[in-house]
């Protein structure tokens, strides 16, 4: 299928996900963000303070609504249910990007608090290409695939990431959601390099850009072994990899996830303000490239 697209654009930006502890923060002080991005599935109640507040800040920011408990890339179908519950948050909200996790977290009728990886080979492909599909005909909207974060390969596997995650946007419509975190984590746990796989990378169906914080420490033969922790600044390796992904991409919306050990405000707001200066150079640096 064709997805359908949105009508209104995240900004070239920063943005930050909007945490309970910061609702007062951004209602009284109104501070100068690109957007706010909220995981989905903590907003689908009937109603409550969630909500409340969640319906004041999209009066005064954009939104993005990022999924985890969708599961793209399990065995059985996409959970009907969770989907009417999506399509009812989107409906309500429109925000202006909807994004989930090229992942699986369901078997049977059990859910499992996690993302796992999955086998790439063209049996998985058809069956994410499937849900992706329905996914974006029950929302009645274009979806963005997350890369994942990994540490374990499968010897099963026949495609490379990259050329996995570009066939199923080639096929069903979608775009990507490039984390560069994901991307260092992966590297470094799988001894690949981060920067030929941003130069491989389908650049062309990005639509939004994460980065996070990890968390290092060692196997059991010692190397190195990062966790895609969300808890902590954004690592210097993964702004220099960030900054080559914009020499690729040029500016795109970006989102500073920081899930665990939330700061202050103004800690938070600092890293979408270094960002913003990251993403402003880009724009003015090609603004000012001499014609061909």
């Amino acid at each position: 299928m064709t997805a359908s697209t949105t009508a209104v654009a995240l900004p070239r930006r920063a943005g930050l996900g909007l945490k309970p502890e910061h609702y007062a923060d951004v209602l009284e002080d109104r501070p100068d963000v690109g957007f706010f991005e909220v995981h989905a599935e903590n907003y689908m109640g009937a109603g409550g303070p969630p909500l409340r507040f969640l319906d004041a800040v999209a009066e005064l920011y954009p939104l993005s609504l990022h999924g985890v408990g969708l599961s793209i890339g399990a065995e059985g179908p996409l959970d009907r249910e969770h989907l009417k519950r999506l399509r009812g948050l989107i409906d309500r909200y429109e925000p202006c990007s909807f994004s989930e996790h090229l992942a699986w977290s369901t078997h049977d009728t059990g859910f499992l608090n996690d993302l796992l990886p999955l086998p790439y080979t063209a049996e998985t492909l058809a069956r994410v290409v499937d849900h992706v599909d329905e996914t974006q005909e029950a929302l009645g909207r274009r979806l963005l695939l997350e890369n994942p974060s990994t540490y374990v390969l499968f010897r099963e596997s026949t495609i490379e990431e990259v050329d996995f995650l570009g066939q199923v946007a080639q096929r069903t419509g979608c775009g990507l959601l490039l984390d560069v975190n994901n991307v260092m984590v992966s590297s470094v746990n799988h001894r690949l390099d981060a920067v030929a796989y941003v130069d491989r990378f389908p650049i062309r169906h990005v639509g939004e850009i994460h980065l996070a914080g990890y968390e290092e420490t060692v196997d059991g033969i010692g190397d190195r072994l990062l966790i895609d922790a969300h808890g902590t600044a954004v690592s210097s390796d993964v702004i220099a990899l960030y900054r080559h992904v914009l020499s690729r991409s040029g500016a795109l919306p970006t989102l500073i996830e920081w899930d665990n050990d939330v700061p202050d405000f103004p800690t938070l707001h600092a890293e979408a303000r270094r960002v913003d200066l990251m993403l402003a150079d880009d724009l003015a640096r090609r603004d000012h490239r001499p014609a061909a």
